[in-house]
């Protein structure tokens, strides 16, 4: 965990750090109980936003060229490492991830979803074939993810149930957040919809939401790979075919 704090934070987290010998235990409590129950305290569910440019050639006076970066305590940091960590584990034991993603994904990258890619392609036009290239982008995905959708993801995807599924269900409801620039803040509004980016659970959120994505372009016989919210499609046909497919 990095010793940056928050200012919904009480103290600064480096403070915090220097005396966890005594607070581990209270803090150990506090997320046992919570995971125990099946709920996520209020005061753990909120989040203040962070406006970051996309790009610095884009407008800044524009609020769609910005990723809106929640910035939450650190407790409940805490929480969120524990349960990515629980949840990494189930989706490893039963193989859930989607081996064609290389976003968020330990041993992947950018690099080697370009080498996947790229090695297909080849492999492709090495047989005498061409190959059409299609690539996909989602725009906002984190910020437009349905939570009643997330939840059937988590039942019948994942096969959560009980007090692990309804303590995502808390996770994801009544959460709030509100903007701070230069030391101004907004007032706190309701998140109806998405994950919270910057987040720790926040990816593993995404990938669980964007799994049956896979299966459905399987289906129909297409070659593709993934990077979090960037889908590669790649089609194969004989050079002498006059019909692509």
């Amino acid at each position: 965990m990095k010793p940056t704090s928050c200012c919904l934070d009480p103290l600064p987290t480096n403070l915090l750090v220097t005396q966890l010998p005594l607070l581990c235990p209270l803090l150990a409590d506090i997320i046992n109980l919570s995971l125990s129950s099946g709920s996520v305290p209020a005061s753990l569910k909120t989040a203040v936003i962070t406006p970051l440019l996309k790009k610095t050639s884009l407008d800044p006076s524009n609020p769609s060229h910005y990723h809106p970066i929640s910035n939450l305590s650190f407790l409940s940091k805490a929480l969120e490492r524990v349960v990515a960590n629980q949840l990494r584990a189930h989706l490893s034991s039963h193989s859930l991830f989607e081996p064609l993603q290389s976003g968020f994904c330990s041993a992947h990258s950018t690099e080697t979803a370009l080498v996947k890619v790229t090695k297909d392609i080849l492999s492709i036009c090495d047989q005498g074939s061409l190959c059409l290239l299609v690539l996909l982008n989602l725009s906002v995905v984190f910020d437009t993810v349905d939570h009643a959708i997330l939840l059937h993801r988590l039942s019948s995807v994942i096969h959560l149930s009980g007090t692990a599924l309804a303590w995502f269900e808390t996770y994801l409801t009544n959460r709030q957040q509100y903007i701070c620039i230069n030391g101004f803040s907004s007032r706190s509004y309701p998140v109806i919809c998405g994950v919270p980016q910057g987040s720790i659970l926040g990816p593993f959120l995404f990938l669980i939401y964007m799994l049956p994505l896979g299966d459905v372009i399987c289906r129909h016989g297409v070659h593709f790979h993934m990077y979090a919210d960037d889908t590669q499609l790649y089609f194969s046909t004989s050079l002498c075919d006059p019909q692509v497919p």
